[in-house]
């Protein structure tokens, strides 16, 4: 169990996710075709769990390219404040696309504790999974930890306040 887990539940909101509304569960989520199978897995392990899912695609293993997902991502988590999931061979290139946008904090992650700080302190708003390398129960635990950590803040606010270039 990720050293953090414990009590993280006692932490304030993210002010990232300030005005996103929890208790609706909204969720942005994408991948190419090396994520498809992965998406369409965590779309309906996490149906279960009450998020609505909005697809941005692919709707297919057909190949295709992953920033004609990353974008329309990335875009909608700038737009509401829902987090992001997004998914693809590696995670390399999503993460790579996701993060040109303003205000996105995209995080590759591989297990449950990356997965738990880049929210704890880095307050990442999208995750991105890479589906080559993991198995359907590790990206779920890594989602829901995700998705249930609140940002720290405290001094890990001034790191995050330079990150941006503007």
């Amino acid at each position: 169990m990720p050293y953090l887990y414990s009590f993280f539940h006692s932490r304030s909101l993210s002010p990232t996710f300030e005005h996103y509304n929890y208790r609706m569960k909204n969720l942005h989520i994408g991948a190419d075709h090396a994520g498809f199978r992965l998406k369409e897995f965590l779309k309906t392990a996490l149906e279960k769990e009450g998020y609505i899912s909005s697809d941005h695609g692919t709707y297919s293993e057909e190949s295709t390219d992953y920033p004609d997902y990353a974008h329309p991502v990335a875009m909608a988590v700038e737009k509401d404040g829902a987090p992001g999931i997004l998914i693809c061979g590696s995670a390399n290139g999503v993460c790579m696309t996701a993060n040109k946008h303003e205000g996105i904090r995209a995080a590759l992650c591989w297990n449950i504790e990356v997965a738990e700080l880049a929210r704890l302190h880095n307050d990442a708003n999208i995750i991105c999974l890479p589906a080559r390398f993991l198995s359907e129960k590790e990206a779920l635990e890594m989602v829901l930890i995700f998705l249930s950590t609140p940002f720290e803040g405290g001094r890990h606010q001034q790191r995050v306040n330079k990150i941006s270039c503007s």
